[in-house]
């Protein structure tokens, strides 16, 4: 089993560190690691730190650095603009999204999101997502934390200028002729990908979104939920791109 990984505002540039906060007690407390067991520490920017446990304390660690390492960012830039899912079914598209390996995750004010985020309540929404992006890259062991953007949410406009200045954009739709299995990539920049709500795409969106540049594309003949959706896309991708 590969080690455990904790995310660190800044790696140390000594042997030593005390790893303590929310990730020691994690460490420490939910995990019980030993002395003697290894783990892995990220800053989420690419940077990382083999280390060993040489001292437990009450919700801390203390470790020594046995190597580093540095991850190049993936290029081109996988970003998926998700609409906004009623319930759960968002947070469960940012986990399996970020374990497959999306760079940037764009929460999209789509016109048939039946859940809308406003003031407050789509603050803390966003920092759902924020939060459930963090967990599943340390689940997923990656060195690079995937950007939630938004403040808090995107609106079509935004997008289809997101569209515009991407290399390839694809808009995951049913009644689309050309498949994403098939599609012209591109080798740098970034990749936008394009994942309606429960109620999909509306054509005035579609429309916008075309102009922009964006290609409507299918996965299959399938109709898939819009908390898959984008993991499927994204996995077709990274296939097809040399990452997996």
């Amino acid at each position: 089993m590969s080690a455990p990984l904790f995310l660190v505002e800044a790696l140390p540039t000594g042997d030593a560190l005390t790893l303590d906060g929310p990730e020691g007690h994690h460490a420490a407390t939910v995990q019980r690691l030993r002395v003697g067991e290894e783990l892995l520490l990220a800053d989420g920017r690419g940077g990382t730190a083999a280390a060993v446990v040489t001292a437990v304390g009450r919700g801390s660690l203390e470790v020594t650095i046995t190597s580093r390492g540095y991850a190049d960012a993936p290029v081109p830039r996988l970003v998926t603009v998700q609409g906004i899912a009623k319930g759960d079914r968002g947070e469960l598209a940012v986990q399996a999204m970020t374990e497959v390996g999306v760079d940037e995750i764009v929460p999209w004010a789509a016109s048939r999101s039946v859940t809308q985020w406003r003031g407050d309540r789509g603050v803390r929404a966003r920092e759902k997502w924020v939060a459930t992006a963090r967990e599943a890259a340390k689940q997923a062991r990656r060195p690079w934390l995937p950007v939630v953007a938004g403040a808090p949410d995107e609106s079509t406009a935004t997008v289809a200028r997101r569209i515009a200045g991407a290399a390839a954009a694809f808009v995951l739709h049913e009644e689309a002729e050309d498949r994403l299995t098939t599609a012209e990539l591109p080798s740098t920049g970034e990749i936008v990908l394009v994942i309606g709500p429960e109620g999909g795409i509306a054509p005035a969106e579609l429309t916008a979104f075309a102009e922009a540049g964006g290609r409507p594309v299918r996965l299959g003949p399938a109709v898939l939920r819009t908390s898959t959706a984008g993991v499927a896309a994204l996995s077709v991708l990274a296939a097809r791109l040399g990452r997996w």
